[in-house]
Order: structure tokens, then C-alpha cells, then sequence
């Protein structure tokens, strides 16, 4: 009887560690034809301008508007959003942040369609507007600060 009471017991344990364990090695896999994108817009003061309306109408609830993850919304997702400050995040290609801005992932919806004039645009390219490049170039003005 004891061994009946046990075995469900160690299956639930065996699983919610399983389960565990399969969500901190969760990594956001970029395709390789997104991380050899180049951004085709210069990051030029009209761009980067573009980039931030964008960034306000689409970004800041969540990573606030000093890039760090600290929006309004931060506190009520299961996720910190990403700190757009750090080194690590402004190593990427441009395409890998263009990929990650498209596809979303965990909390962080895919903005893909949801990019004005950008609805149709054909898979591993950054589409037919230069919106989703401004919007890359005003994210990369977090860099250092």
C-alpha cells in the first residue's frame, strides 16, 4: 500500500522538476537567416525619431521608457523584460533583434503584423517599410546608458 502512496508522489516530484527544469532552458533561438540580417535603414536622427514613436507606441509599457524593463505592465507578466542598457542584449545582430521584435516569446507578443504598412512582409527580411529598422535604431541608442 505504501509503495501505491509513493510512486504518485514521486511522479508529480519527477515532473514539476522536469517542467522546471524545461523552462530555465528555454533559450530564444534566432534562425540563421535572421542573425545574418544587416538593418537596411541608417541610423540617422529621422530614423531614430521614427524609432521612438514606434518604441512608445508599441515597447514602453513594458521596458519603460529608460529601456531597463520597468514598465508599467513589467509588474504584472510572469517575465523582467528584456534591459535594452545591458551588453549583452546590444551584442546582438540587428536581425536577431528584428527576429525577437517579429516572433515575440513568453510574454512578449510578436509585433510582426502589428508594425504599421509591415503586415505582408516576406519572412527573414525587415518587410517593406523602414519602421521595423528605425525601430531597431532607436532601441540600439540605449546602448551604454
Amino acid at each position: 500500500m505504501k509503495k501505491l502512496i509513493l510512486l504518485p508522489g514521486l511522479f508529480i516530484t519527477v515532473a514539476v522538476s522536469l517542467s522546471f527544469s524545461l523552462q530555465q532552458e528555454d533559450p530564444w533561438k534566432v534562425p540563421e537567416k535572421y542573425e545574418k540580417l544587416k538593418n537596411p535603414v541608417p541610423a540617422d536622427e529621422s530614423s531614430i525619431s521614427s524609432g521612438k514613436e514606434l518604441y512608445i507606441t508599441y515597447c514602453v509599457s513594458c521596458h519603460g521608457m529608460d529601456g531597463k524593463g520597468h514598465g508599467k505592465r513589467a509588474l504584472r507578466m510572469d517575465n523582467t523584460p528584456t534591459d535594452f542598457t545591458t551588453a549583452a542584449f546590444q551584442q546582438q545582430t540587428d536581425g536577431a533583434l528584428l527576429y525577437k521584435i517579429y516572433s515575440g516569446h513568453k510574454d512578449m507578443p510578436g509585433f510582426k503584423n502589428k508594425i504599421p504598412g509591415n503586415e505582408d512582409a516576406i519572412e527573414g527580411t525587415f518587410g517593406k517599410t523602414r519602421m521595423p529598422g528605425d525601430l531597431v535604431n532607436f532601441v540600439r541608442t540605449y546602448a551604454g546608458k
